[in-house]
């Protein structure tokens, strides 16, 4: 029998790693659902908040995860979890609206963070040995 491909990166901590990325996760999820912060802000600006969250959710995976499939699966997961947030705010909340806006700049702050996948920059925490 042969054995399935690890879906992480042979990675020297995989786990610590793999924590650190779920817990950025939930704190992507929780951040959108609590009551904002009563700070006024010109109006879209939040947009380069939402591509930069993802992005750094994104080019984080690409760190983590093996690329083909394992990647991709995270990539479209990231971009579901984005959709469903914007559904979540509109559905959930009462001091949030959904924003379809919202979800677009979501989606490109993947799009953007898994192309780091293409560059030298992909094996970052493979080669560094802290």
């Amino acid at each position: 029998m042969s054995a399935a491909l690890p879906v992480i990166k042979p990675l020297r901590r995989p786990r610590l790693w793999s924590a650190l990325w779920v817990l950025a996760v939930l704190t992507v999820i929780v951040v959108c659902l609590i009551p904002p912060p009563p700070i006024p802000l010109p109006e879209n600006s939040d947009k380069g908040e939402h591509f930069l969250a993802y992005f750094i959710l994104a080019g984080s995976a690409v760190q983590l995860f093996r690329r083909g499939r394992p990647l991709l699966w995270v990539g479209a997961g990231l971009v579901l979890m984005g959709i469903g947030i914007e559904f979540a705010q509109g559905a959930l909340t009462s001091n949030r609206m959904a924003d379809p806006m919202d979800a677009v700049a979501n989606t490109i702050g993947v799009l953007v963070g898994m192309a780091t996948a293409l560059t030298p920059l992909r094996d970052i925490l493979l080669r560094w040995r802290g």
